[in-house]
């Protein structure tokens, strides 16, 4: 079920910082017509730290009513409170989800036994499959390759998004786990070498802006025409890096605004980017031609 690219879609806000349900239907329909294999809402692209606890679940929801189980809907469950994950994730099971993508404990920084102890508690409470989410660079703590060997012998433990960005690692974590494990890459960039070493796929933040291109970049890796994945990859590069000029979601959310595809509103402590971030990202949206006047432009 987690083969392919996902999308860590977006939440979109109104101007007065509420929730923008009819951007959020809008940009999950847009995902759908593009082919997107599936939807990741409220994870951290999603600014889920910034949500009460009403509008994570709501955010769940409009996502399922929009799929209406054409794609897999896998919801954000993470945290560093074990009891508050568990309850969170009972919460989406009863909503219909199709899986669960949970973020390590951040900030307490659990040793290994105890991240192994979090995810197995996790799992002996829902009966959805679960995705384990190794970002150190967020959280401050790695799940390790023998870690995930372990979790991966749980039953409902079906898939890690390792976004460490170390190679070496993710091919050995590919060779620890089993083969029904399945690796994503947490990085639009190194999708082609962590398939080509065997990984399924991508949860994507591009994925937002460009979600039936990044769609082929991964089904053409995973097929093995690794030429026609570079030419797409060679393209839409600048994208993938820009994205990351500054903290995850801010640019990409700006990026969208420029698409015409939602109002650049952020929550505290997300802010827009700074006006040389914002110059660097509109130069690449322009490149690609996918700034909205542009593209009235053209069409004019």
């Amino acid at each position: 079920m987690y083969t392919g690219c996902g999308t860590a879609i977006v939440t979109p806000f109104k101007d007065d910082l509420t929730l923008d349900e009819s951007t959020l239907r809008a940009l999950v329909k847009r995902q759908l017509a593009a082919g997107i294999d599936f939807l990741v809402p409220c994870g951290t692209t999603g600014e889920s730290p910034t949500l009460t606890h009403e509008e994570h679940l709501r955010v769940v929801e409009i996502t399922l009513e929009e799929a209406k189980g054409k794609v897999p809907v896998v919801a954000g469950a993470g945290g560093y409170n074990t009891a508050e994950v568990i309850s969170l994730a009972k919460e989406i099971q009863s909503m219909g989800a199709d899986g669960l993508l949970s973020v390590t404990p951040y900030y307490n920084k659990p040793t290994q036994e105890g991240l192994y102890q979090h995810y197995k508690a996790l799992a002996g409470t829902v009966n959805l499959p679960i995705i384990v989410y190794s970002v150190q660079g967020r959280t401050g703590v790695n799940v390790e390759p023998s870690t995930l060997k372990r979790l991966a012998e749980i039953s409902n433990i079906v898939a890690v998004k390792e976004a460490s960005g170390n190679m070496s690692q993710i091919a050995r974590v590919i060779h620890e786990v089993p083969s029904n494990f399945h690796v994503l890459s947490g990085d639009d960039s190194v999708t082609i070498p962590l398939i080509a070493l065997g990984g399924k796929g991508i949860i994507s933040v591009v994925a937002n802006e460009i979600p039936a291109e990044m769609t082929k970049l991964t089904r053409l890796a995973l097929q093995g025409d690794f030429l026609g994945a570079r030419e797409l990859q060679r393209k839409f590069l600048p994208l993938m890096e820009i994205n990351f000029i500054e903290s995850n979601p801010q640019p990409v959310k700006a990026a969208m605004a420029m698409m015409g595809l939602l109002k650049p509103v952020f929550r505290l402590p997300m802010v827009p980017p700074q006006p040389e971030s914002i110059q660097k990202i509109e130069a690449v949206l322009a490149e690609l031609n996918m700034l909205a006047h542009r593209k009235m432009q053209v069409a004019g």
